[in-house]
């Protein structure tokens, strides 16, 4: 253009000058605008809310402090506040992930098998969970824990929760036993979601424990194979299907209790972690982020580029990881993700500790409970939740009101990993109706404390959660030791036992278990076999013991059908005069030793 407007005015001057007249004024010449510079489009924020361990806790968790004030902790409809804040702050770019194991624990969960943990998952829009070990404890559809009858389906409640569920169930590691991924799932572990334009994938994992961890007759039609070959192949597929962005919802997880610091591992315990090895042997840029489970620890952590997080369970916090995905290439750019590691779920916090943690709160003083606000705005309960979950917890109620005729002396504390009371009270209860000559019970098979006074059914459950039912093996004194070998060393806590005393090292691992006597310190008979009561759960290979009591012949178990724990206990209170005192301690004998022992999970 300008090269034409010089030339037009280089032939009006020619013209001019041959009429003789002066030539004309130059034009002002003006400056062109300068040719704009698109700015870079913003990277697409994608922000993954992380639950994991549920566990049926679809009501706050509720506790009176020593100076009479109620506190509240969890629950969903309290969450449901926070998970909307998110969304407003994040309008489309919100995933709702979980890490496995919503149901089993509460009576809530427990007398719907599962379905207002998922009537409630449903409202708040989840977008995936991982298959954890609890989604199995329901057996078939109806009141028993495992199938008696061949018309019975030992996956039907899992099933059925599926089928009411409005987002998917994923495992890419669980398989039928010639290798092919269950039809029954509707998926072959992962998923393909689209948000704010960005493909993200989805793949699931479930821990390798869970034949151990499980009723194992509920799954004896499944094998659980390699996490980290399965999560390779499966990140494979979602990047072929064009995945521009793949997270992991993983039922397996670690232990990181240090949040101060995202990109320091090095407190990071490698016991009982399965998602380590998950990350080590996945290629980098291949998963982009880890929701995890299973291990109920807190993790908020970098693994190179790839942020984890996990938390305690039990609805009582989340965590955050947000992703930036750059608007071009298609990538997130790990230098912008960020973590937010176990943010508590609460209505109100104590002012100066800023929790409603009841454990906390317990020893402090002055205790001055104020409104809890996220994201700037007060968090309150959602009454769309409150509404769904009101008739399940009238029932609750109902049933948790209900006497069993039992009073309990002192109050006796749920332990882990050391002899406790409760747990020789529950082992002596399964000896005495089992008219059994010994009895042991799993430690992770109690998981409350038993409070002193007038017992309730629903107290009783909150203690022995688990439908397990008693059974009797008939075990020589070498199967006797071979079966506490397996029981104390595979990192499940302090088993109780009834007519036996146990000497044991002093931290977890294979060689813990160092002998066994009667009480008193008399030997095992050398010949014969002892009438031992367990609970079906390990008599069915749970808590790793399946090496021994698969191997026993048919005549020498005694499955006493209809006779939960909680019958075994109520009926054992009432025949000592309808109260439970606390027995002694001092059949559970540690060795001294040298070095600190990690700690084990429950």
């Amino acid at each position: 253009m300008r090269t034409f407007r010089l030339t037009a005015l280089a032939l009006t001057a020619l013209a001019s000058a041959c009429r003789g007249g002066p030539p004309p004024a130059p034009d002002a010449v003006t400056p062109a605008a300068p040719t704009a510079v698109a700015k870079p489009a913003e990277p697409l924020r994608l922000t993954l809310v992380g639950t994991n361990d549920f566990h049926g806790w679809v009501m706050p968790h509720r506790a009176t402090l020593p100076d009479g004030q109620k506190v509240e902790q969890g629950g969903a409809a309290l969450f449901a506040s926070y998970v909307a804040r998110l969304r407003a702050d994040n309008p489309g770019g919100v995933l709702l992930l979980d890490g496995g194991d919503l149901f089993q624990g509460t009576l809530a969960s427990n007398l719907g098998e599962g379905a207002i943990v998922v009537d409630v998952y449903n409202l708040l829009g989840y977008t995936a969970v991982a298959i954890g070990n609890h989604e199995f404890d329901y057996g078939p559809v109806g009141p028993g824990p495992q199938a008696t009858r061949p018309d019975e389906d030992p996956l039907g409640a899992l099933k059925a929760r599926m089928a009411q569920a409005k987002f998917p169930f994923l495992s890419a590691n669980v398989r039928e036993k010639d290798g092919r991924h269950p039809a029954w799932l509707g998926n072959d572990g992962t998923t393909v979601v689209t948000v704010k334009g960005v493909k993200v994938g989805l793949l699931g994992l479930s821990t390798l424990q869970t034949p151990q961890t499980t009723n194992p007759a509920n799954v004896a039609s499944l094998r659980f194979e390699s996490l980290a070959q399965s999560a390779l192949e499966a990140t494979r597929t979602l990047r072929a299907q064009g995945a521009e962005v793949v997270v992991a919802i993983a039922h397996a997880g670690g232990k990181c209790p240090d949040l101060s610091d995202p990109r320091d591992t090095s407190g990071c315990s490698r016991e009982d972690g399965e998602i380590y090895a998950v990350l080590d042997a996945l290629p980098p840029g291949s998963v982009d982020a880890v929701v995890a489970g299973h291990t109920h620890q807190p993790m908020g952590h970098f693994f190179g580029d790839v942020p984890v997080i996990e938390t305690t369970g039990l609805a009582r916090s989340f965590g955050v990881v947000e992703l930036f995905v750059d608007p071009v290439k298609r990538r997130v750019l790990p230098e912008r993700t960020r973590i937010q590691a176990a943010i508590p779920v609460c209505g109100a916090v104590d002012a100066t500790l800023n929790t409603c943690d009841p454990l906390r709160l317990r020893d402090a003083k002055d205790v001055r409970m104020v409104p809890a606000t996220f994201l700037g705005a007060p968090v309150t309960p959602d009454p769309r939740v409150e509404a769904l979950v009101a008739p399940a917890e009238a029932r609750v109620e109902e049933e948790q009101r209900r006497p069993v005729g039992v009073a309990i002396q002192a109050r006796m504390p749920q332990v882990y990993e050391a002899e406790s009371a409760l747990g020789n009270l529950i082992a002596d209860a399964m000896r005495k109706v089992a008219r059994s000559d010994a009895a042991v019970m799993n430690a992770g098979g109690i998981r409350a404390d038993l409070p002193q006074g007038p017992l309730t059914f629903g107290k009783l459950y909150e203690v022995l959660p688990f439908d397990n039912t008693l059974a009797v093996l008939e075990l020589t004194a070498d199967e006797l030791r071979r079966f506490l070998t397996l029981a104390y060393g595979g990192r499940k806590g302090v088993f109780a036992v009834s007519g036996l005393e146990v000497t044991l090292g002093a931290c977890p691992g294979p060689e813990r278990f160092r002998g066994v006597t009667l009480p008193g310190g008399a030997p095992l008979k050398a010949k014969g076999t002892y009438r031992v009561a367990v609970p079906d759960f390990l008599l069915r290979g749970g808590d790793g013991v399946g090496a021994l009591t698969s191997t026993l012949p048919p005549e020498r178990i005694n499955l006493l059908q209809g006779q939960d724990l909680r019958d075994v206990l109520t009926v054992y209170g009432r025949a000592q005069g309808n109260t439970l005192k606390p027995p002694a301690l001092g059949r559970v004998h540690t060795v001294p030793g040298t070095a600190p022992c990690t700690d084990a999970k429950p």
